[in-house]
């Protein structure tokens, strides 16, 4: 079982790090009041990603901690 999670992770490691390597063109971000942000694509995914994921984490907090009180 475990050479089998260290599989899993290598595979996922060479499947993000594939994804990062075909995904190096320069993305534009336009923010509010005529603010840019110029960076590669993968950047602007991989961002996105763990912004979601924070923001689920964060959402849940309250009821796991409500969850464990009782």
């Amino acid at each position: 079982m475990k050479y089998f999670l260290w599989l899993l992770k290598a595979a996922i490691f060479f499947t993000l790090f594939a994804f990062a390597l075909n995904n190096q063109q320069v993305a534009v971000v336009h923010w509010f009041f005529g603010v840019e942000w110029r960076t590669p694509m993968v950047i602007v995914v991989l961002t996105a990603f763990a912004a979601g994921c924070v923001l689920g984490v964060l959402t849940m907090l309250p009821s796991w901690w409500r969850h464990r009180r009782e």
